[in-house]
Formats: C-alpha cells, sequence, structure tokens
C-alpha cells in the first residue's frame, strides 16, 4: 500500500525539512519539461508529488493523514490475517479430505488384493473410482507386493538346506534327520510335527 512519504521518497519520520528536500527532488525529476515524450506519465506523477507535498508539508494536515492511515493500515492487516486465517482453513479441510479419500483406496485396493486380484485387476479397480492415474499405479504396486511378502512362506530354512548342499553335506544333513526319527510312535507323530512347521 503506497502511502504520501513513498511519493516522496521519504520516512513516515521524516522531519519538515527532509520532505522539503525529498519533494524538490522528486518535482525536478517529474516535471513533464524534463520527461520529453512521456509528458503524460511525468504529469500525472509531478501532481502526485504536489499533493503530496501539500499535505505532508502541513502539520495540521499530516497528523490527520497519519492517524486515518494507521487506522486504514489496522484495518488491512486485519483484513490480510482474517483471509490468511481462512486460506489455512480451507487447506486443512481439503488435506483431511485427500487424506481420507486415499485412506479408502487403499482399503479397496487391500481387498481386491486379498480376494487374489492382480496388479492390473487392482488397477483398474483404481482407475474405475476416479483415481487418477499416476496414483494409481503406485497404491495398485504397493498393496500387492504388500500382500504377496504377507503370503510367502518362510525362507530361512530353505537358505540353511541350500548352504548345507553347496557345502556337499547333503548325504550327511539326510542321515542325521533319519537317526534322529524314533522308530514309531510318538517320536513319528512330533517329527511330523517339526517338520510341519518347516513348510
Amino acid at each position: 500500500m503506497a502511502t504520501l512519504y513513498d511519493t516522496l521518497g521519504v520516512h513516515a519520520s521524516a522531519t519538515g525539512e527532509e520532505i522539503k528536500r525529498a519533494y524538490r527532488k522528486a518535482a525536478m525529476r517529474w516535471h513533464p519539461d524534463r520527461n520529453a515524450g512521456h509528458e503524460e506519465v511525468a504529469r500525472m506523477a509531478f501532481q502526485d508529488v504536489k499533493n503530496a507535498y501539500a499535505i505532508l508539508s502541513d502539520v495540521s494536515q499530516r497528523e490527520v493523514y497519519d492517524a486515518v492511515y494507521a487506522e486504514q493500515m489496522r484495518a488491512w492487516e486485519a483484513h490480510q490475517e482474517r483471509e490468511a486465517r481462512e486460506q489455512a482453513e480451507r487447506e486443512a479441510v481439503a488435506r483431511a479430505a485427500a487424506e481420507a479419500e486415499y485412506a479408502e483406496r487403499v482399503a479397496v485396493a487391500m481387498r481386491f488384493a486379498d480376494e487374489g486380484h492382480n496388479r492390473d485387476v487392482v488397477f483398474g479397480v483404481l482407475i474405475g473410482q476416479q483415481c487418477e492415474a499416476a496414483l494409481a499405479a503406485q497404491i495398485a504396486a504397493s498393496v500387492v507386493a504388500l500382500h504377496a511378502s504377507r503370503q510367502a512362506p518362510p525362507v530361512v530354512e530353505e537358505a540353511h538346506a541350500a548352504t548345507a548342499t553347496s557345502d556337499g553335506d547333503t548325504r550327511h544333513a539326510n542321515a542325521k534327520a533319519n537317526a534322529d526319527v524314533p522308530g514309531g510312535g510318538l517320536g513319528t507323530l512330533w517329527y511330523q510335527f517339526l517338520n510341519g512347521l518347516r513348510f
């Protein structure tokens, strides 16, 4: 918000002498005779300079101007704060709605993945719900990968068996496993139970 002080190029706390010097400088700069080819613009600026000086050079008029300007500034700042607050509230509401929508789409994708559908099907379902293609692809890939990781069997025992094979201990491992199994009865059931845990 430009002020009369801005027009003369001085601070609001400028003295009367500083205002007078600033006026003379501005008047020379914007005098139409010194702005050939831009007379109309210079004439308007020169008039603004004269009006500003007429008010600020008069003590009583300057006091009234300062009081009115201060009141306008308070109103303007209050308006700006209100707009900023309302904008923040609108953004918060929009963000909450977007998060809720995202959570709903993830839940739908998880449901279809749990039913055994592949990534393409999940992607198509999300597209059908007006989900943006890039976001739909991201959700579908993540959800299907997560679902697959939950369904995968443990790999610790398989890795151990592979190590034994690579070391040439396959026959020794088989022999030891057979030796640990009692002839029958409860021992056989216990072995089958432990063996079942591996799968």
